[in-house]
């Protein structure tokens, strides 16, 4: 089939959210008796770096294979880039670069010929720019010096990156990376984040998956996290963590007894490798430090501490996990569903 000579189908309907990438709606997905994604409502904002966050088996990777296509949902809705799934998939695809679940070449031939075989099946791509954008996309994730390199002589971090090579062979509206820095040692994962930012300046839309925290906090504007194959909190990721409340950092070397006095005066209150932090959710700095001082802990130093996505993200799990709202969701590792 030829794209230009049949007309596109029908956009999104009239009335569906304007500034959205990619929208899923009631999605869900289920193995046999197994619930992997359990009533998915997820919104990728146009020119967004959206993190994917959640722990292996919380159903990101099967989000993903949904989202474009490879995998046929149980119910809900997919909305890409205007379209939706499956019927506007070869309109919106061609307009996505994607590096899911690791990725997959031929072992015998090189980097450079498995990604020309990668360029000559991209339909915006004409063959004559084939060789010019192939050495781009190598150069970009520092793999020019490797591309003659069979592929089965790869590292798991070269193959990652050839991977993330062929998503950028040309300019895309969104691109999706289910765990890109897999593999990858820090200068190859500092090289990930740097393409990560290149793209957001260039106001490609960007949707990462991830279990680390730290790599979510540190190259995406908004966030989506994902627990037992459930959306339980999703936006912007300066709004979440200042919606999680504000902290106070003791630095004290009485760090037992400063945690007992507060705890025992209502305080939420926890060890830290640098003191003592205290939730000031339901109290305030200077009730804090009385309460310390009342009972004759050694206050060396007080200060405010924004909430960390890891605090956010634990606070959010756990509050899931106990009101057992997903008990019936069986947990499924993502990388060990059926195609």
């Amino acid at each position: 089939m030829v794209i230009g000579e049949e007309e596109a189908p029908a956009a999104v309907a009239a009335g569906a959210p304007a500034g959205l990438a990619a929208r899923t709606t009631g999605l869900r997905k289920v193995y046999g008796k197994t619930v992997a994604v359990d009533r998915v409502d997820l919104e990728v904002p146009v020119g967004a770096v959206l993190g994917m966050l959640g722990p292996n088996g919380s159903g990101k990777t099967t989000t993903i294979r949904m989202l474009l296509g490879l995998v046929t949902p149980t119910a809900g809705s997919v909305e890409l880039l205007g379209h939706r799934l499956p019927d506007g998939a070869a309109w919106a695809l061609p307009e996505v670069g994607a590096l899911v679940e690791g990725p997959g070449f031929h072992p015998f031939l090189s980097g450079r010929e498995n990604l020309t075989r990668c360029a000559a099946a991209e339909p915006r791509l004409a063959t004559p720019d084939i060789p010019r954008a192939v050495g781009e996309a190598l150069e970009r994730v520092g793999l020019s010096a490797a591309a003659g390199r069979r592929y089965r002589g790869y590292s798991l971090g070269m193959k990652q990156r050839l991977g993330l090579a062929a998503a950028l062979l040309l300019p895309r509206r969104l691109v999706v990376l289910d765990e890109p820095t897999n593999g990858l040692d820090p200068a190859g994962t500092r090289e990930v984040r740097a393409v990560i930012a290149d793209l957001h300046a260039a106001g490609t839309t960007v949707l990462v998956s991830s279990h680390l925290l730290a790599e979510v906090e540190a190259t995406c504007t908004h966030v989506a996290v994902l627990h037992r194959g459930s959306v339980v909190a999703q936006g912007e990721l300066r709004e979440l963590l200042e919606a999680g409340g504000a902290g106070l950092l003791v630095s004290t070397p009485d760090v037992e007894v400063a945690v007992d006095a507060l705890r025992d005066n209502r305080m939420p209150a926890r060890s830290t490798p640098d003191g003592v932090h205290v939730d000031l959710t339901a109290t305030t700095a200077p009730e804090v430090v009385a309460t310390l001082v009342g009972a004759g802990v050694a206050v060396h130093e007080v200060r405010r501490q924004r909430t960390g996505l890891e605090d956010l993200f634990a606070r959010l799990t756990e509050a899931e996990t106990n009101e057992a709202r997903l008990s019936d969701v069986e947990e499924l590792h993502d990388e060990e569903a059926p195609q």
